[in-house]
């Protein structure tokens, strides 16, 4: 047997000790191989002592922190909480474990969940190990139009509205979430939630912030008409790893901690809201405005076929996206003032929380 890689050298922070963390692998992750592995005839695919070859944070990131982890036996990633404070009911790694346990076999394509960890003292935070899944992200309008032609990009739009489709239609009780969450009177629930975790997060005045509040709770929906279904939370495009080729697809829908049983139009509003089009002065990721993506209406269009729902009011839901979306980013802004990010450009999103307001104002203009 070949000798075990040297350790790395580097760690990145939020990982702490590396022997702690190879310890616990040795205990508790040694007898996993991935799904293209082949065990002995005997099936003993035991390994002895786990040696971390590499560990590195995935860029990109602006919650939870993502890190790919090799050892001599497999690719791996690691998912826990951001460092320092965070918010009550945020960053619940054995939720999150929970929800890719459920849906892993399922036609919601998710990582193999390898292992969850609630011990504190192996990185300083509870985490969970999932299997590496190759894959392309494509979060910026340069990526996606390396990766694919405008055929391919519009192919890949109607596998993102697909998969939207597939998340709302599955059968949380016949996979074990059907007590993920509460269910009606979800928009009530998140307002209250998100106004909660402003108030905990929040480090200025910001104007127009109470007044969109308050539009927000006047036109909330009857929570005894609202649909329930599994909703992800977080649902776009660089939340997917893609295989490109002549018809790309989504090999994994990532980024679950935020999923629960809810509205549906929550999750399509938010969606939009990433949405970017040609033009426009979008959030973050702008790869949907490279050649051959469908617009914001024609994907509005293709989920509406294919679950059957009304989605009339989605104006209102991509308010409460932009809102939500203020609250996350303020909140990420109050970490990165304390110096408690990892990563590159968090100085950027505290400006974004006004823009992200003011937009909120203008649908409900609308």
């Amino acid at each position: 047997m070949p000798s075990a890689p040297d350790e790395p050298r580097n760690v990145p922070p939020g990982i702490g000790s590396i022997p702690k963390l190879a310890d616990w692998l040795s205990a508790n992750v040694t007898a996993n191989v991935t799904a293209d592995d082949t065990a002995s005839d005997t099936g003993d695919v035991s390994g002895g002592p786990v040696t971390v070859a590499e560990i590195r944070l995935i860029a990109g990131g602006r919650s939870n922190l993502t890190y790919y982890l090799r050892t001599q036996q497999r690719e791996l990633v690691l998912r826990r909480p951001p460092l320092g404070h965070v918010l009550p009911t945020a960053h619940d790694m054995s939720r999150e474990f929970r929800v890719i346990s459920a849906l892993y076999g399922t036609d919601v394509p998710v990582a193999e969940p390898v292992a969850y960890c609630a011990d504190e003292e192996v990185i300083g935070a509870p985490f969970y190990l999932m299997g590496y899944v190759s894959g392309d992200v494509l979060r910026t309008r340069d990526q996606a139009e390396q990766a694919l032609t405008p055929d391919q990009a519009g192919h890949l739009s109607g596998e993102l509205a697909t998969m939207m489709a597939r998340i709302h239609m599955v059968d949380v009780g016949q996979v074990g979430l059907g007590d993920l969450g509460r269910g009606k009177g979800f928009m009530r629930r998140q307002l209250d939630r998100w106004q909660k975790q402003w108030a905990l997060s929040q480090t200025r005045q910001v104007p127009g912030y109470q007044e969109l509040v308050a539009r927000l709770a006047d036109d909330l929906p009857d929570g005894a008409s609202e649909s329930v279904t599994l909703v992800h939370g977080d649902y776009r495009l660089d939340n997917a790893l893609v295989r490109t080729g002549q018809r790309p697809r989504i090999a994994a829908v990532v980024d679950w901690e935020m999923a629960t049983l809810g509205d549906p139009l929550a999750d399509l509003g938010l969606t939009l809201v990433y949405w970017t089009e040609p033009g426009e002065a979008g959030y973050g990721a702008d790869a949907t405005t490279a050649p051959g993506f469908w617009t914001r209406q024609r994907f509005l269009d293709a989920y509406a076929a294919q679950t059957g729902r009304d989605v009339s009011a989605v104006g209102y839901y991509m308010a409460f996206a932009y809102f939500k979306l203020a609250v996350v980013l303020e909140g990420i802004n109050a970490r990165f003032l304390k110096n408690q990010t990892v990563g590159e450009n968090f100085d950027r999103e505290g400006q974004a929380v006004p823009r992200l307001i003011a937009r909120a104002h203008e649908l409900l203009d609308d």
